[in-house]
């Protein structure tokens, strides 16, 4: 491994790659536990990625959601973040490689825990990233916010009915939490907010189509919880369309195909979100190919029981970039693995000991007043689910400050017709979905 440019050489005990929930979590325990370490990560925030899609749709703020992880350590005098994006690792010498400031700095350390979670998968069709919003990152929610008001806007000022029409036409595809909550949140906006703000425009004027490829929504979940989201969502005015895959996306629209059938339907849209899929960051090849892991279809690496990457005992992962016994990729699994991987290091669990994960249940909110939530095999919806949803991420938002103005927010539009984030700008022309590459070589399928 041969650096660039001036090279900074140092040492520390841990070293952490990433700074979502699992990062986050190794780090909390480390650090308190007196342990040094340094935690590296493309991005010095930690952000609470169910929540992206309230920044999208104007009910909280990015830094609501996405606080300084700098900020949360700082009282740790033995922790130490550093911006950069790990390029490299050598597991023999214990070193790895990041790239900050155009340099290429080398780092040593007695463990390493990777945490780099996941990114949007497109299933072998990397040219849908040029067309459609996704949701993974704060970039990504500013974006589709933006977006969002510019069709919004440009609907009232125009006088084609068909351009307007499509304006206002969005397409949803992949019905897992992110998808269900984005849908109902786009055309409550319709009717709580724009119809209400812009003269001449009804919520009856905004068609939301959620496409999903299983023959349910929320597959995760089944049974009457999926049944309960399938009524609540086409109680509000979106329109589910499942056991459908898309066969091709551009900048007006999609074409969905419904199984069995032999030709494809045209839904125009100006808008066409993505979250059908996932698949792991690149720093799981980096560690696969030096460690000689094993990666699942989407690139996730094939962890041992413990935590462990291959034959390492002193190289863990954590979290989204990892499949371990069919676990989701929520954050409570990142969550209690960290910890469980903070323990190991400091010699509170035995090396080797399995990583147990506790299920606490799982919810998702559908739109105001109705979430399901399944919590050690009782299942909830509507009003209850939905003030246990609240009461859940309140909890887990980080700081004081974070709760108490995310509280005011939902109040405002929750129970008001207020969405305090939505900025208003003159555009210049449509925004733009990012340039992402992707490599999978699974079939478009409209799948969470």
């Amino acid at each position: 491994m041969g650096t660039n440019g001036a090279a900074t050489v140092d040492r520390t005990e841990v070293v952490i790659v990433g700074s979502g929930f699992g990062a986050l979590a190794t780090a909390k325990k480390l650090a308190k536990a007196g342990k040094p370490f340094v935690l590296v990560s493309e991005t010095t925030e930690h952000l609470f990625q169910p929540l992206l899609y309230q920044v999208a749709t104007g009910v909280l703020a990015a830094g609501e959601i996405a606080p300084s992880i700098r900020a949360i350590l700082a009282e740790y005098p033995n922790a130490d973040v550093r911006l950069g994006r790990v390029v490299d690792v050598d597991p023999d010498e214990k070193v790895l490689v990041y790239e900050a400031a155009g340099q290429r700095h080398t780092l040593g350390y007695d463990s390493l825990v990777a945490a780099t979670g996941a990114r949007q998968s497109y299933f072998g069709r990397d040219e849908f990233a040029k067309v459609t919003f996704a949701l993974k990152t704060v970039d990504d929610a500013e974006r589709l916010r933006a977006q969002i008001v510019r069709c919004f806007e440009e609907a009232h000022t125009t006088s084609d009915l068909e351009r307007r029409k499509n304006l206002l036409s969005f397409i949803v595809i992949g019905a897992g939490a992110t998808g269900i909550e984005l849908a109902g949140q786009i055309k409550e906006l319709a009717g709580r907010y724009f119809e209400q703000a812009i003269r001449g425009i009804t919520a009856d004027d905004v068609t939301v189509t959620l496409v999903e490829g299983a023959g349910v929504a929320m597959p995760a979940y089944g049974g009457k919880l999926s049944d309960y989201v399938l009524e609540s969502l086409e109680k509000s005015g979106v329109e589910v369309v499942l056991n459908t895959l898309v066969t091709d996306i551009d900048e007006h629209g999609a074409t969905l195909k419904a199984h069995g059938s032999d030709t494809g339907v045209r839904r125009t849209a100006e808008t066409v979100i993505w979250s059908a899929g996932v698949q792991a960051n690149d720093f799981a090849g980096v560690l696969a190919e030096r460690t000689g892991c094993d990666t699942d279809r989407a690139g996730r690496l094939l962890v041992n029981p413990d935590l462990t990457v291959g034959g390492r005992a002193d190289i863990f992962a954590v979290g989204d970039m990892t499949s371990l016994n069919n676990l989701p990729g929520q954050s409570p699994v990142a969550m209690q693995g960290g910890r469980h991987v903070a323990k190991t290091i400091l010699g509170k669990t035995k090396r080797g000991t399995p990583f147990a994960f506790r299920d606490k249940g799982s919810m998702a909110i559908i739109n105001r007043f109705r979430a399901v939530t399944k919590v050690k095999g009782i299942e909830l919806t509507g009003f209850v689910a939905w003030v246990l949803w609240l009461a859940v991420h309140m909890v887990y938002l980080v700081g004081f400050r974070n709760r108490y103005v995310a509280v005011m927010s939902w109040f405002g539009s929750f129970l008001g017709h207020r969405r305090p984030h939505f900025y208003y700008a003159q555009e210049t022309g449509p925004v733009e979905a990012p340039d992402i590459r992707m490599s999978d070589d699974e079939p478009v399928k409209a799948a969470a």
